[in-house]
């Protein structure tokens, strides 16, 4: 066995920590969108989205099950959410979202990688002035019009409907997110939705040194590490 035995064994294990984290995120999120509407997918777009994008991926529906169930529960525990804004390596914008039970534990964390990276944390909503907040639902396809006209018959307040590389994209605002949703979905039923999010798109883009890159992508990794840290929104162009 040896040397391959032991690089298997540490593949293995390194996949099994990225599955727990995985879990770890999509059952706080369930609980969280279960908890502020009401515990039933069918009843609760929010909860719904959020089992379609657990399902897609590959969160095991016990898991599922077991966060929307909690959230059934009298008490448990409190989750709210926690953003931070700041500058990481190569003064790349860096926006950070986090759900947690205990805000001094996830400042502090969140904090040590910023601080570790020679990176700062910078006051609430400087940063994010220079991100755009954006409805985002994507398929494979090539029919732009007619997805905007199916837009446009349900009264969507769509931005932009774009078709690149085989992909049809809908930009919407995200008070817009479950209207287009399901204006798609009623339009194109055997449409299977590859990107169904609301995020941050960075208004510019930096493309980093490579002094500062390989620190920016430990950055990155610290961040992920954080089991409090649900996404990660920056402007740095990144190499395929």
């Amino acid at each position: 066995m040896g040397r391959n035995f032991e690089n298997r064994k540490n593949a293995i294990f390194k996949t099994a920590a990225q599955k727990s984290k995985l879990y770890s995120k999509y059952g706080k999120q369930l609980y969280v969108a279960a908890k502020n509407g009401v515990p039933d997918p069918e009843a609760n777009p929010a909860l719904r989205s959020m089992v379609e994008k657990a399902k897609k991926d590959q969160v095991p529906s016990h898991v599922i099950e077991k966060a929307i169930q909690k959230a059934q529960g009298v008490g448990g525990e409190d989750f709210l959410t926690a953003r931070y804004e700041g500058f990481g390596p190569g003064g790349a914008m860096v926006i950070v979202d986090c759900l947690t039970d205990n805000n001094q534990r996830t400042i502090s964390e969140v904090r040590a990688c910023f601080t570790k990276t020679g990176s700062r944390l910078a006051a609430t909503g400087s940063v994010a002035l220079s991100f755009d907040q954006k409805a985002i639902l994507s398929f494979k396809g090539d029919n732009e019009e007619q997805v905007l006209e199916a837009m446009l018959d349900a009264d969507v307040n769509v931005e932009e409907v774009e078709c690149t590389n085989g992909n049809v994209t809908v930009f919407a605002p995200p008070s817009e997110f479950y209207k287009a949703k399901t204006a798609l979905l009623q339009a194109f039923p055997n449409v299977e939705l590859e990107i169904q999010e609301i995020t941050f798109l960075p208004q510019t883009t930096k493309t980093l040194s490579d002094e500062d890159l390989p620190l920016f992508e430990k950055f990155l990794g610290m961040l992920n590490d954080c089991d409090d840290v649900q996404d990660i929104y920056h402007n740095v162009d990144l190499p395929g």
